[in-house]
Formats: C-alpha cells, structure tokens, sequence
C-alpha cells in the first residue's frame, strides 16, 4: 500500500509524516525508533488501513524532513507533547490508538498516561514499560548490550556514528537483530541522519536520559508521566531474539500494563521484530486494536 508523505504543524514543529487509511478511521499514530524512520510501519500500515485506521507515522523531533527542534530539547516529555500535538493537528478522538517500536515505545507509554482520554488502546514492542524496565536494565548482561547508550554521552559519538555513511548503525542492526537483512530498512533510514543536526539530534535522546541534563520544565507535566502506567488495555511485543533488550527484561512487563494487556514473546525475532516477522506481528497488532 502507497505511502504518502505529508507535513503538519504541531505545536511548535514542523512535523513530517507517512500516511494512509480513510481519514475520518481512528487515528493510528505509529511512533519509531533508533536507527529507524516511520518507513519501519510500511508492512503494517496496509493491514491497518484495511481495518479502517487513519494510519500516521511521523518522523519523530530531529529526524529528517521533521524539523529539528528549535528548543533543543529531546527528553521524553517533549516526545509525549509531540505526540499529542499531533494528535490535537490531525483531528484525533478518544477511538486513536498508539503504537510505539523503541523508542517509540519510551514515549508512548507517558503519552498513553498524560492523555489517557485521547487513546483507546496501545501497542508497544521491543522496550517495556519503565516500571518492568528497571528491574534488569543495569544487570550486567543489559549493560554490555546499552553500551552505545554510554557511548553516545562522548564528545566523539557524533563523529564516529557519522563515519563511512552511518555504518555505525549497520552494525547495530546487525547485532540487534541477527541474520536480519537490513539492507531496505538501512537505504529508507539514513537519508533522516546523514545530515550532523539531524544525527545530532537523535543522540541528543540519549543525551537528554542519561547525560544528566536538567529536564526542561516546559515539559514538566509529560515527563512527570513517565512515573504513572498507562491504564489502557496494551499489547507488548518483545522478539526472543533481541539483542538491543534482552527479553529477560519483559518478565514483569505485564503487571506495569493496564487491566486488559498482554505480553507476547514473538520466537525467533530480534530487535525489529516487526520488519522480521510481519506475517506474525502485524495479526496479532491489528487483532488487538480491533477487539472490544
């Protein structure tokens, strides 16, 4: 199914997204995540506008052709303000759903909280929710995976990630999700990093969570809802494969999740599982969203 790529002022940003599906269907806001673009939800997004969803899949903050953002900010507060911007821009109701892979995910989890009356149900995969999350991510396993995370706190990160075309990100695909071919992912992704403010901008994520920047109280109320779980029925996705989250970290996944939520381990799948295993994923998603 045809993408069409779309602009839209939300807040203060000039947001760039892929859509399809009838326009007066529920919102389906589709978020991505590192090293990707929305064109990671282009097996998806077909099977979501035959059931009747407004599929949008923004470039999120710093990601080329979205603007990169004026106040600099990426911590995920800001991401949770974009989110319901777009939802506010693009005419969504109480029916949008939210699906988020990664750092999508990250955010869509404090969306789901901040603006409970906007969302009906969520899907998220390959990052589980903060409260699951905290239990293993500093196991020393979790650790050797998120080296890159610690990484990207250096002053070199930006150079190094840059070098040879991004083949930095290469490798990570390559460890995140082995045996994967990532070869179409990687030609639709890079053209969002290759510019250095672009690049700039999506480490500045891991700046903004890790690098001990004082949050930006202009989003104090989005960020603050990163400590309350969503309360909406949500479907979590993990690949037992992932080499970026060890799905270790999903065993408490499902008590974080509202009453109606479930976990699914997807055999065989790394980190992307969604790109790897699409005739699995992309029922069990659409399933989910369309059940009452």
């Amino acid at each position: 199914m045809k993408l069409d790529e779309k602009h839209v002022t939300a807040g203060n940003l000039d947001v760039a997204y892929l859509t399809t599906g009838p326009t007066d269907g529920p919102l389906a806001l589709c978020l991505h995540g590192f090293p990707d673009s929305p064109w990671t939800w282009r097996h998806l997004a077909g099977p979501l506008a035959e059931a009747g969803f407004h599929v949008v899949a923004p470039f999120l903050r710093g990601y080329a052709p979205t603007a990169v953002a004026a106040d600099g900010c990426y911590q995920t507060g800001a991401l949770v303000a974009d989110a319901v911007a777009v939802h506010d821009a693009l005419g969504g109701d109480g029916r949008a759903v939210l699906i988020g892979h990664d750092w999508g995910a990250v955010a869509a989890y404090p969306t789901a909280a901040f603006a409970p009356e906007r969302w009906s149900r969520i899907v998220t995969a390959a990052v589980p929710p903060p409260g699951a999350l905290a239990g293993g991510f500093l196991s020393y396993d979790q650790l050797r995976r998120s080296w890159y995370m610690y990484f990207f706190q250096h002053p070199l990160a930006l150079m190094a990630v840059g070098m040879g075309d991004l083949a930095f990100i290469d490798r990570l695909w390559e460890d995140w999700s082995p045996g994967y071919d990532a070869t179409e992912d990687l030609a639709l992704l890079k053209p969002s990093l290759r510019d250095p403010a672009n690049l700039a901008a999506a480490i500045g994520y891991y700046r903004a969570t890790l690098g001990g920047l004082a949050p930006d109280p202009a989003y104090a109320a989005e960020q603050a809802a990163m400590q309350t779980p969503n309360p909406q029925p949500t479907l979590y996705l993990h690949g037992d494969q992932d080499g970026c989250m060890g799905v270790e970290l999903t065993g408490t996944a499902l008590s974080f999740l509202g009453e109606g939520s479930r976990v699914e381990i997807i055999a065989g799948a790394g980190h992307f599982l969604h790109l790897e295993k699409p005739d699995v994923v992309n029922p069990l998603i659409v399933d989910f969203l369309t059940s009452t």
